[in-house]
């Protein structure tokens, strides 16, 4: 029997980013996923790190100041994994005015404490690069700063430095039940691969499943639920590059939404999301006609070049299990923040589950988690730290992506520079893992194709969890959306890692 002081359920932002906080402290952790790491809402978002413009509407300033100081944060700790991002918001007659734009860009440059991103500035459309791709009547607008980050990889490192301090991730790994036992929880898991059970001791419990997180503390814990959530669909389409250049754009759709195209993967385009009240199974989730024609719909506003669904090269979606207030609103206007609910069971031993919340203020959650759970478990002076400690592979020297990528490109110079540059961003510091010794590309070993060898298949099945041709072709990399051979891949993992594949 494992025997922790903290059983952390759900293998998404926040229980892993949690798992990461304790286990830096000193806690020993088990953390346990039902499928794989960032399975579902966590690798299903809009990839940004940003303080949400659009929150200020609401009056969520102290939402936007936490988000607006984690950005700086994140973007010290994982400088290879989060980059800045520079968006243009056009100004559309007839919709936001003006001053309102204005004033809530002055906000945003000033409540979160910035640093190393540009300010927001007025800019003309009309002639210049970054108006050429929109519609003429779009003449003026603003440019400001946010950041883009690989969602599934955040999820992945925070996961990877809990392990490194010793805490145990199981993925695959079930919770059936847990009933409180002397000084805690005793817990039944299973892994869903083998089919076997075996039971963790747990001081205390916490509930980070995001849509799952009533029917876990119901039906595993046997304890009501005091807050309520609410399920909204949010959906994204992949297209070819739509536009020249690196800037990503803030479309204003009438309804008041706002759609994001972003560039992605060097050779895409990423537009979205929804907002979408769902209802049914979060784990079988999917765009559906009407998403894709709305997304496509709010593009063809802004962009000269239309967009049609069969432009439409991939898509995905993604449940936010949003924290419920009981007001009246459409989906698009809950809050993206969260709450933390710490219970007891009927002995005393402690639950804390975790309602709402959004990926960039995913490490102060943490730390407010932790400020809860400690006292809870009789513990003191363990002082927070995540702010300060780089993630797996994000110690560049001086932070500078571009000076540590033409460093591995001199370092290995029998390696296209285009896959070291890939490495580099995925990977950081860590990419010495896959390269080693590697003067050629032979090397590596065998290509499944888009530059996925064996060494870098080898090191994400023995380093990050992967079990499965999916888990490494669309959560570890984005390779699959450029064409490398899945069937391949699997048949590779079942001949060499026959564990990692889950049975037929």
């Amino acid at each position: 029997m494992t025997q922790v002081d903290l059983l952390v359920v759900g293998g998404g932002i926040n229980g892993a980013g949690i798992a990461r906080d304790a286990a830096g402290r000193g806690l020993s952790v088990c953390l346990v996923e039902q499928d794989d790491l960032a399975a579902h809402t966590s690798s299903a978002s809009t990839k940004l790190i940003h303080g949400g413009l659009r929150y200020l509407e609401q009056y969520e300033l102290r939402l936007v100041r936490e988000s607006l100081a984690e950005r700086e944060r994140l973007l010290a700790i994982a400088p290879h994994l989060i980059r800045p991002q520079r968006f243009v918001l056009p100004y559309v007659a007839g919709l936001r005015p003006r001053w309102l734009l204005r004033l809530g860009l002055f906000v945003y440059d000033h409540a979160g404490g910035r640093e190393k991103l540009a300010a927001s500035h007025s800019v003309t459309l009309t002639g210049t690069p970054l108006g050429a791709p929109l519609q003429p009547t779009l003449q003026t607008g603003f440019e400001y700063s946010d950041c883009w980050v690989d969602d599934a990889r955040l999820v992945l490192l925070n996961a990877l430095d809990a392990a490194q301090r010793g805490a145990q991730v199981l993925t695959r790994t079930r919770l059936l039940s847990a009933v409180e036992n002397v000084g805690g929880w005793l817990a039944q898991c299973q892994d869903t691969v083998s089919g076997a059970t075996f039971t963790v001791q747990a001081r205390a419990v916490v509930n980070a499943t995001g849509a799952w997180a009533s029917d876990v503390l119901g039906q595993c814990l046997g304890l009501a639920s005091t807050k309520r959530l609410r399920l909204v669909k949010g959906s994204h389409v992949i297209v070819r590059r739509h536009y020249e250049g690196d800037h990503a754009y803030l479309l204003q759709s009438p309804d008041r939404r706002v759609v994001f195209a972003i560039p992605y993967e060097q050779d895409y385009t990423l537009i979205g999301t929804t907002d979408v009240p769902f209802t049914g199974d979060p784990a079988r989730v999917a765009i559906d006609a009407s998403e894709i024609r709305y997304l496509c719909d709010c593009a063809n506003a802004f962009f000269r070049v239309p967009l049609s669904p069969s432009d439409v090269v991939s898509s995905y979606a993604g449940v936010r299990a949003l924290y419920d207030v009981g007001a009246e609103g459409s989906a698009q206007t809950v809050s993206r923040d969260y709450q933390l609910d710490l219970q007891q069971g009927p002995d005393g031993a402690p639950v804390l589950s975790v309602y709402g919340g959004k990926i960039t203020t995913y490490r102060r959650l943490a730390e407010s988690a932790l400020e809860k759970l400690l006292p809870a478990l009789g513990l003191r002076d363990l002082d927070p730290w995540t702010d300060q400690q780089a993630l797996p592979g994000g110690d560049l020297p001086h932070g500078d992506l571009a000076r540590f990528t033409q460093h591995a490109i001199e370092r290995w110079p029998g390696l296209p520079p285009a896959l070291l540059t890939r490495y580099a961003r995925l990977y950081g510091t860590r990419m010495a893992h896959i390269v080693g010794a590697a003067r050629c590309l032979a090397d590596l070993g065998e290509d499944f194709g888009s530059g996925l060898h064996r060494a870098e298949v080898d090191y994400l099945v023995h380093e990050e969890w992967a079990r499965s041709a999916e888990d490494i072709l669309w959560r570890r990399t984005k390779l699959g959306l450029h064409g490398a051979d899945a069937v391949r891949l699997a048949t590779a993992l079942a001949v060499r890692h026959p564990a990692a594949i889950p049975p037929a």
